[in-house]
């Protein structure tokens, strides 16, 4: 295996299709699952595809980064596009600030009820919209222990560039699924987990409705900036649960919602 250097002069080259247009949001959501592939974004998420054994099909990036990423790639039989810094943002449509971007094939997608189905923490969120805060949603989850994340139907795709830039490749390392039911899915999470809604309305601390399921698993589930949880999903849940706030704010920014309850998640399991 070899990693093979090809330059590119112009953006009509047809080896940099999968590169056009990236800051394209609603298309690159509709292409990408479609075509099979996602947009690997910096060196550390490219590495992790790498470590993951994912097929990489093709690696865009800059003169200068070509020697730290021939070593990453080393065995990996890969074609590496090299382009000037210039004519990479008139390929992708923005400044290219990490080093390098790939074609990454997609992992196989899991059912719902795969994902739920051992009996550990699930991570649930719905109709998070902005790709940034699922991202960052999961890296939290993941580094504090939770290997299993369900996404809503109208959640952005994690594998997203954007989403797996901020979860720093932390999508790779879990189980998700995305339901295409979402009434049944959170009957079945309500079956197999004690569901836990975060709410500025909850009628329980986070630490205490955590603590009270110390020995069984849970589903942390939270909503969408601003909405926040459905009413189906308020329903859904077992119990209800806050975040208190010193200040007059009523809530935490999704994702720093979702780093804090699972910490406490992480701290009820090692201290019951």
């Amino acid at each position: 295996m070899r990693v093979a250097h090809y330059p590119v002069e112009s953006a009509d080259d047809p080896r940099v299709d999968a590169y056009l247009r990236l800051t394209d949001m609603d298309l690159r959501q509709r292409i990408e699952p479609e075509r099979g592939f996602f947009m690997a974004e910096g060196h550390l998420v490219i590495e992790r595809c790498v470590a993951s054994g994912l097929p990489i099909s093709s690696v865009l990036t800059a003169p200068r980064w070509l020697d730290r990423l021939t070593g990453m790639l080393a065995g990996v039989d890969v074609e590496v596009l090299v382009a000037d810094e210039v004519l990479l943002r008139d390929i992708t449509g923005f400044n290219v600030h990490r080093g390098a971007l790939a074609v990454v094939s997609r992992p196989p997608s899991l059912t719902v009820d795969e994902v739920i189905g051992d009996a550990q923490d699930v991570l649930v969120l719905e109709d998070l919209v902005d790709p940034t805060n699922v991202g960052l949603a999961i890296r939290s989850a993941v580094v504090q222990g939770f290997a299993s994340i369900v996404l809503s139907p109208g959640c952005a795709d994690p594998l997203y560039r954007r989403a797996v830039k901020s979860s720093m490749g932390a999508v790779l390392r879990c189980r998700w699924a995305r339901s295409d039911d979402w009434s049944t899915t959170l009957a079945a999470l309500a079956r197999r987990c004690q569901v836990i809604a975060l709410t500025p309305e909850g009628e329980d601390d986070i630490d205490d409705a955590l603590a009270a399921a110390a020995h069984e698993p849970v589903a942390l589930m939270l909503g969408s900036e601003g909405p926040g949880l459905t009413a189906a999903a308020l329903r859904a849940a077992g119990s209800r649960a806050r975040i208190p706030m010193a200040s007059g704010e009523d809530s935490l920014n999704v994702a720093a919602a979702t780093a804090v309850a699972c910490y406490e998640r992480a701290r009820s399991r090692r201290d019951p």
